[in-house]
């Protein structure tokens, strides 16, 4: 289906929206049209963030809000659709549009296959109507459809399209960019060479994916690497308990500034417990690139000074190579809770792979590293 027919038929002023791959087109189409931060369209740090804007618009508005994620987001949103949009609370009418990551019966990576097993499922507890999007849907149909949802949404309550690979299209492609001159794999190069035997936990998408191959290339194991191919967000929270479990080891998070933003309250956590063993790494490009670039509002983020603001002892940023090995040269030799972002451009390489070894094997091999390091 034309990108331009299905929002034509939705007819909503005001979207938000956590950025997936399968939801490319559109996003690429309403940051072409309204840009990433406007009274129209907004990228929020979570989907839970998403539903108290899509809630604002409608209070100061009464008109229908929208909010597009990936399935894998709808864990962050079931609490205000529950106990704040639910016609039993406040009756908030609201379209949601999910992209079907992990559908049954389509290959797809580890992290989405029980997502995608229960993604309609956890619309129908929830007592959402949906209505599946695939190649084969007609603009005449889906405009039926939406006359049926459009009593539902008057009712106070929320409808789903969910989006299956390829569905929708006809938007420009964006040239997402900004001005940084370093790129995230040759970020991570230069990490792998100061960590040494130090366990590292990578964040979701292409840090580790990147990674991995990284370690190939240097003929190493992957035993000091967990890479958190899912839940977006939590790499910091799963270093941070493993730096406090094993005290003995120097622990290294890398993690991106989407997910950071996504659950930043895990800094001022870590910075209450302040593992001083901890290296926090934030490669930030100000965007969501692992699924297609479009911006995240860490481009207008001071990431150090709330760093700082949380207890972390040592912050440094830098955004060129000498300032990067200068940093990792500082940092290898202290012992204090550490946070450092490294300004970064937008990209990676064509032919960047995935982890041949699976989550399992990933675990256990971390695992039996963090067991038989001393």
């Amino acid at each position: 289906m034309k990108i331009q027919d299905f929002v034509d038929i939705i007819d909503s002023e005001f979207y938000t929206g956590v950025p997936d791959s399968l939801l490319k087109e559109l996003c690429d189409y309403l940051a072409a049209k309204y840009g990433c931060f406007s009274k129209n369209h907004i990228i929020a740090a979570n989907e839970g963030n998403c539903m108290g804007l899509a809630a604002g618009y409608h209070l100061a508005t009464g008109k229908i809000p929208v909010v597009y994620m990936q399935n894998s987001g709808q864990g962050n949103s079931v609490n205000p659709i529950a106990s704040l949009l639910n016609e039993k609370v406040y009756g908030i009418p609201c379209v949601l549009i999910v992209g079907w990551r992990g559908e049954p019966g389509m290959h797809d990576e580890p992290q989405h296959v029980f997502q995608g097993a229960i993604t309609l499922a956890l619309l129908e507890t929830l007592g959402i109507d949906y209505c599946v999007i695939d190649v084969n849907v007609q603009k005449e149909e889906l405009k039926r459809v939406y006359k049926d949802f459009s009593v539902v949404l008057s009712e106070g309550r929320q409808v789903a399209f969910v989006i299956k690979k390829g569905a929708l299209e006809g938007s420009a492609p964006q040239d997402y960019h900004n001005g940084n001159h370093l790129f995230r794999e040759q970020v991570l190069e230069q990490i792998v060479k100061y960590t040494g035997n130090n366990p590292i936990v990578s964040t979701t998408g292409k840090t580790s994916r990147e990674l991995f191959e990284i370690r190939e290339r240097n003929h190493e194991g992957h035993g000091h690497d967990f890479l958190t191919v899912g839940s977006m967000g939590h790499s910091s929270s799963i270093a941070a308990e493993v730096a406090m479990q094993k005290p003995e080891l120097r622990v290294w998070c890398v993690d991106g500034d989407g997910a950071l933003l996504m659950h930043m309250g895990s800094m001022a956590v870590i910075g209450k417990c302040n593992p001083r063993n901890l290296v926090h790494v934030v490669i930030n490009n100000e965007s969501h690139e692992s699924v297609g670039g479009i911006g995240t509002a860490a481009g207008n983020v001071d990431l150090p000074m709330i760093a700082r603001a949380c207890g972390y002892e040592i912050v440094e940023s830098v955004s060129d190579n000498s300032g990067l090995v200068a940093a990792l040269e500082r940092i290898s030799k202290n012992r204090k809770l550490t946070f450092l972002e490294v300004k970064c451009q937008i990209g990676s390489r064509k032919d960047l792979g995935r982890p041949t070894r699976s989550t399992l094997e990933n675990k256990q091999d971390f695992m039996k590293t963090l067991r038989d390091c001393k």
